[in-house]
């Protein structure tokens, strides 16, 4: 097996509330939606939100809501930037779980629940670049 992660999938209560958090609310540009399922074009990766049921269905995992074992992550040029997009989401409807602040590793960091609890990271990690493309460079320490 390949070192690669192609799709992340969430699923979802309510198909046109996420699609309106990540689109109207965060400014992203969805490739392909539907009734069922929503996807988002992201750096070599896609993010897909999946109705709720129809993820049961074809995963045939009981729905856990407010069980989310993971955090998606979305790293940042810098501090200042880490403040605006925790804003954004904020105003769009997010839930502030951790304000940013500075970080035990030396960055500097906040947690958000999206409308179905998911949870994201916004980070300023200035060991890890980030290149024209968006696309974020592991660079150890």
């Amino acid at each position: 097996m390949e070192q690669r992660v192609s799709v992340i999938t969430l699923p979802v209560t309510d198909i046109a509330r996420s699609k309106a958090f990540y689109c109207a609310g965060l400014g992203w540009e969805a490739a392909f939606a539907n009734e069922e399922v929503v996807f988002f074009q992201l750096n070599g990766l896609v993010l897909s939100l999946f109705r709720q049921q129809g993820f049961v269905e074809d995963s045939t995992r009981p729905w856990q809501p407010g069980h989310s074992s993971f955090a998606l992550a979305h790293n940042t040029r810098s501090q200042a930037e880490v403040d605006t997009v925790f804003a954004q989401a904020l105003a769009a409807g997010a839930t502030a779980v951790k304000p940013p602040q500075a970080t035990f590793w030396g960055g500097y960091a906040g947690y958000f629940a999206d409308p179905d609890g998911h949870l994201w990271e916004v980070a300023h990690n200035p060991a890890w670049p980030i290149t024209a493309e968006g696309e974020t460079l592991f660079a150890p320490q």
